[in-house]
């Protein structure tokens, strides 16, 4: 079942506005077999220039979810963000459920890491490059064919995993033709 997060930057979450998340989201459940509560993270944002955000995660047992949106007008955002997520877990459904029974796993995909607390900043003297954010990630076991899956799902343009051949560490990417990199270390 999910359960929803819905917090507001620069606008009130008025009981509409969280039931209207909530209506749009509950249509992904039917997708997933969920035998455990699952919280869905929903950030909506309203810029100064009265431009709408909507970013949503969900992180399940096996993959993580997210998309994000950016119009005029917050349900309009908000439609916008559900059928994309939609359009996510259709495109790779077969993939992953195929995956999953190749490996005899049915947790394939590992949720997203926490974000660590940014480091503090050196006094003494001043970096020659500012680091804004600071990630942590756990690598879990798999083929890079996987990490690609992972990395489209989540939207990113790069991927770190540990290579389930290998046991090193490894990087895919997407690269500027569209096809994808990978980057393995020598351990």
């Amino acid at each position: 079942m999910l359960k929803y997060n819905v917090r507001g930057e620069n606008i009130e979450v008025t009981q509409a506005l969280r039931d209207y998340v909530e209506k749009r989201l509950k249509k992904l459940e039917k997708y997933f077999e969920l035998d455990q509560d699952v919280i869905a993270h929903v950030n909506l944002k309203v810029y100064r220039d009265h431009s709408a955000k909507v970013e949503v995660t969900i992180p399940l047992p096996y993959l993580v979810l997210r998309a994000e949106e950016t119009t005029d007008d917050m349900y309009r955002s908000i439609d916008f963000v559900s059928e994309k997520l939609e359009r996510q877990i259709r495109k790779y459904k077969t993939r992953v459920n195929r995956k999953s029974r190749e490996k005899g796993v049915t947790e394939f995909f590992v949720p997203e890491a926490p974000e660590a607390a940014e480091a503090p900043e050196e006094e003494e003297k001043a970096p020659m490059f500012k680091i804004v954010r600071n990630k942590r990630v756990n690598l879990k076991p798999m083929d890079p064919e996987e990490a690609i899956l992972q990395m489209d799902m989540l939207e990113h343009d790069f991927f770190v995993f540990q290579d389930a051949e290998t046991n090193g560490t490894s990087v895919v990417y997407r690269r500027n033709d569209g096809s994808y990199g990978l980057i393995e270390t020598n351990e």
